[in-house]
């Protein structure tokens, strides 16, 4: 799917219960790059803002506060990282799950996103782990960018859905942090 593209989720599969979020990225020989990407979960109002700070999943907070998001700490498949969402956990006055990823320190040791040779963001289902979307490369066009919000699930109505993003952040966490109204 191309930036901007989304899907219904649960009107394609009505019984849905959860997905995986499986963002996949390759740094070539920059292993240091690789070694400090990280990739977080923002649950957020329909303002688009993080409910609390307990609702950004990153490395030192890996569940949601209400126990709807995780991220797993054992990867399957050929995903660097996933993310999994139990859609019936998921609080009523949660709008919105954003994945970003993030060069942990990126400014410091003179590293971006620009330097990924290709990064995009699978959804699967989380009862048989059968690939339901995935993203186009959204490395593509990245230069010293040290942040990226690869994509959201979002309620629309009823139903769940899924929405490509790939937008660039220059000013990494703390700029996306700012957005989305995470205190770090």
């Amino acid at each position: 799917m191309k930036r901007g593209a989304n899907v219904g989720l649960t009107r394609e599969i009505p019984g849905l219960r959860g997905v995986v979020l499986g963002v996949r990225f390759l740094a070539g020989a920059e292993q240091t790059l690789a070694d400090n990407l990280v990739v977080a979960a923002i649950l957020c109002d329909a303002r688009i803002k993080a409910l609390s700070d307990r609702h950004f999943v990153f490395f030192n907070q890996l569940t949601s506060s209400d126990l709807s998001v995780r991220q797993l700490e054992q990867v399957l498949g050929a995903d660097n990282e996933q993310i999994e969402v139990d859609l019936d956990l998921v609080p009523a006055e949660v709008f919105r799950i954003v994945v970003v990823l993030y060069v942990n320190e990126g400014a410091v040791q003179r590293r971006s996103l620009g330097q990924l040779r290709s990064c995009s963001i699978r959804v699967l289902n989380l009862d048989d782990n059968v690939e339901l979307v995935r993203s186009e490369d959204l490395a593509a066009g990245l230069t010293r960018e040290t942040g990226l919000a690869l994509g959201e699930l979002y309620r629309h109505n009823t139903e769940w859905k899924f929405k490509v993003l790939g937008d660039a952040y220059a000013g990494g966490i703390t700029q996306i942090a700012a957005d989305y109204g995470v205190a770090l």
